[in-house]
């Protein structure tokens, strides 16, 4: 567990921890529009005397402490994306001890936590351990179509090297113990259309799509593990008396299980499979691949991450299926964990808020998991 000096720093700095997320928090920055926030990173981490800071194409913004040209790597990672399309800065409110702002627990709150732990690390001048070096990221595309590219890009660019990845992200009553993959389509229908009078009999991109949601509906979900699909929006069609000429939408099917993604592609295959009708994969999130050596070693890390978050907040997390950033590293065999640092409800939604007062603890859990890698 973290020290007197440690907790000492949480309380002294706290004020600046709430000044950061406040600030972080109005930054508009949308899946694959994350340009504002990633320069906001790096010129706070240059600030407080981080060096070898830099930004690559993916959107991320990385701090490497102790980081060689070959040795292994322990990756931290928060996402700097919201799934709101706003382009000017989001609204925020406190209310009721309540920190309100669109995108201010997810994963803004982690976010901060990442910064204020390398924050500490470089105050104190602390060194990796085991000869390891210490990745910072504040990483892109973790939200919808975003595709997990930061995560790819950092999983890429230290292929090989990568011991342990955690990335923060969530509440801290939960932890994410199975990676859920997912193919995601944009799926066009397009028809001759014409005038819904004198035309009537010709066929109507909307009803051709109506029938490949039927038949998406009517797809028995395997038993083992869990299993989804969704048809999210849909849109097409020009006015009430035009036979529509071309409609849309975007569907997704999700599973915890390679088993159940193979099967669900093939049943999607089977449904796409008809005139009229193009595809385009636009999202694809793949399930953990871990060998036993690796099981063993994540599962670890889980049992030591609950062991944290319940001696910090008294309470013992759940352990969830999720689909996060630890997608990729777990899809290549390298143990990793997800976990959050605060109390809040309304994720995804712009009523979405934190609990002002569990944020301290969040600190606390994350500067920990982080330390345990220096010590």
């Amino acid at each position: 567990m973290i020290t007197e000096q440690e907790k000492r720093f949480i309380d002294e700095h706290a004020g600046e921890a709430l000044a950061l997320l406040k600030t972080i928090a109005q930054i508009p920055s949308p899946s694959n529009h994350e340009e504002q926030r990633m320069e906001f990173c790096r010129k706070w981490l240059e600030d407080m005397g981080a060096k070898k800071v830099y930004t690559d194409e993916a959107l991320n913004t990385v701090y490497p402490l102790g980081v060689t040209e070959d040795n292994p790597v322990i990756v931290f990672m928060a996402h700097t994306d919201v799934v709101f399309p706003d382009t000017s800065p989001l609204p925020w409110k406190e209310e009721n001890g309540r920190l309100c702002c669109p995108g201010v627990g997810d994963d803004t709150a982690n976010l901060v936590c990442l910064l204020m732990a390398a924050k500490y690390v470089t105050e104190a001048a602390l060194q990796p351990k085991d000869n390891a070096g210490i990745l910072f990221v504040c990483n892109s595309g973790e939200e919808g179509l975003g595709n997990l590219k930061g995560s790819r890009k950092i999983c890429s660019d230290y292929a090989g090297r990568i011991r342990a990845f955690y990335s923060f992200d969530g509440r801290l009553d939960e932890v994410i113990s199975r990676a859920v993959g997912s193919h995601r389509f944009l799926v066009t229908a397009k028809t001759q259309g014409g005038h819904s009078y004198s035309d009537f009999g010709r066929d109507n991109a909307i009803e051709r799509l109506a029938a490949v949601i039927r038949d998406i509906y009517a797809v028995k979900v395997p038993g083992e593990g869990k299993t989804t699909y969704n048809v999210g929006t849909i849109s097409g069609g020009t006015s009430v008396n035009t036979i529509a000429q071309e409609a849309h939408m975007l569907c997704e099917f999700r599973s915890d299980t390679k088993a159940g993604l193979d099967y669900m592609k093939k049943e999607f295959d089977k449904i796409f499979d008809r005139p009229g009708l193009s595809v385009q994969l636009v999202g694809e999130r793949p399930c953990e691949d871990l060998s036993p050596e690796g099981e063993a070693v994540r599962e670890s890390m889980l049992r030591r991450t609950e062991e944290r978050m319940k001696a910090v907040t008294g309470r013992v997390c759940s352990r969830e299926s999720g689909s996060t950033d630890c997608n990729i590293p777990l899809s290549l065999g390298i143990p990793a964990v997800c976990f959050g640092s605060y109390y809040g409800e309304g994720a995804h939604t712009r009523e979405e808020y934190v609990e002002k007062d569990s944020l301290r603890m969040g600190y606390e859990v994350t500067l920990d998991t982080v330390l345990s890698y220096f010590r």
